[in-house]
């Protein structure tokens, strides 16, 4: 008989399903999971001393400390694996950054008390004197370098100045002073600390000196202001002249300009007359020249022509044109050359003959006289 039969109406035996999952693999998931948030706990939260993997800021450099110790190695921004529980981490800014000290109460030469609100420093860390800065003075160096001189030095200049001096007078001069006083300290004692500016905001006074300011800086202002007319009468007055002197050196130019033309008129008639009169000149020289040419061969030609025999026909034609001839022995003096006078009366025998009779010879020419 086969065991595995039963008899009928004995009972049944029935094998139970084992148990989902098993103790086994519930403690596996458990343990893979406690192991996946420990490395996520380790790599994943930098702010974590447990943490392994660890990121540095952009503008910053990685500082580490190892038991206390500060060590030398520095890092550049992105993301470094460190020790973890051994080795302590801390970002250092290396960029710009502005540290802003507030309430700084200083009492001025005169005792009054006043109040800084807030003065801005503009400083930077330089990276080749991070160890050096950080191993003298910490991580926070700004405490001793920058709040606490800011302190120290303000108190300093108040203490050396008049209210006056420092509300009004020398305000303006106190960021420039602030600036050498902290760059100086720093290049000496810490050299890595740059200082680039100092902001300073105007200190709080009390009530009662505010208004005597206040009332000071309106009689000012309305001394302002009568300056200020005064320099614009003086302006308007100084643009009038101005204005006149441009028009009477206007008017200046343009009777500079007419009298430069009617001089050009008048030196243009000038050398026109001129050339007129050179040209007249050259025309009577010409003139001249050719009469004197004219009369010197004139004379030229009659001082060839005087010869005896031409003298002779000259004398002969003008006694010829005279209407009176007088004859005779009383005439001594008359001006006739008495040789050229005779071959003159040689005239024919029968003008000879009629000479005996005064009447007749009358009658022929009534002009002769017989003396």
């Amino acid at each position: 008989m086969d065991p595995q039969q039963q008899r009928p109406g004995a009972p049944q035996h029935r094998p139970q399903p084992p148990a989902p999952g098993g103790g086994g693999d519930s403690s596996a998931v458990l343990f893979v999971l406690f192991g996946f948030l420990a490395i996520f706990a380790l790599t994943m939260l930098p702010s974590t001393s447990l943490s392994i993997l660890h990121q540095v800021p952009e503008g910053h450099v990685g500082v580490y400390w190892r038991g206390g110790a500060l060590l030398k190695t520095i890092t550049d921004p992105g993301f470094h694996l460190k020790l973890p529980l051994v080795t302590q981490f801390e970002p250092v800014q290396v960029t710009l950054q502005t540290d802003q000290v507030r309430d700084i109460p200083c009492g001025t030469k005169g005792g009054v008390m006043i109040n800084f609100e807030k003065i801005e420093v503009v400083n930077r860390l330089r990276k080749e004197f991070v160890y050096e800065t950080l191993l003298n003075y910490g991580v926070q160096y700004d405490n001793t370098w920058i709040y606490d001189k800011i302190h120290h030095e303000i108190n300093q200049f108040c203490s050396s100045h008049s209210l006056q001096e420092v509300y009004i007078d020398v305000f303006d001069q106190i960021d420039e002073k602030m600036k050498e006083a902290l760059q100086g300290d720093c290049t000496r004692y810490a050299p890595g600390i740059e200082i680039i500016n100092v902001r300073v905001t105007k200190p709080a006074i009390p009530e009662s000196i505010r208004r005597n300011f206040e009332q000071m800086e309106e009689e000012r202002t309305k001394v302002l202001i009568a300056i200020e007319r005064q320099r614009v009468v003086e302006k308007e007055a100084e643009t009038k002249k101005k204005m006149a002197i441009s028009e009477a050196e206007k008017n200046a130019n343009v009777s500079k300009i007419l009298m430069e033309q009617k001089l050009t008129e008048k030196d243009s008639s000038r050398r026109q007359a001129e050339i007129e009169n050179q040209m007249y000149t050259a025309r009577e020289k010409s003139l001249a020249d050719a009469d004197f040419y004219k009369v010197m061969r004139e004379a030229e030609a009659n001082k060839l022509k005087l010869t005896p025999q031409f003298l002779e026909l000259k004398f002969i034609e003008a006694i010829a044109d005279n209407t009176k001839i007088f004859f005779g022995d009383k005439v001594p003096n008359m001006v006739l050359d008495q040789r050229l006078l005779g071959n003159f009366l040689q005239v024919p025998k029968e003008v000879s003959k009629g000479a005996n009779s005064e009447s007749g010879a009358r009658e022929d020419n009534p002009e002769v006289q017989f003396v």
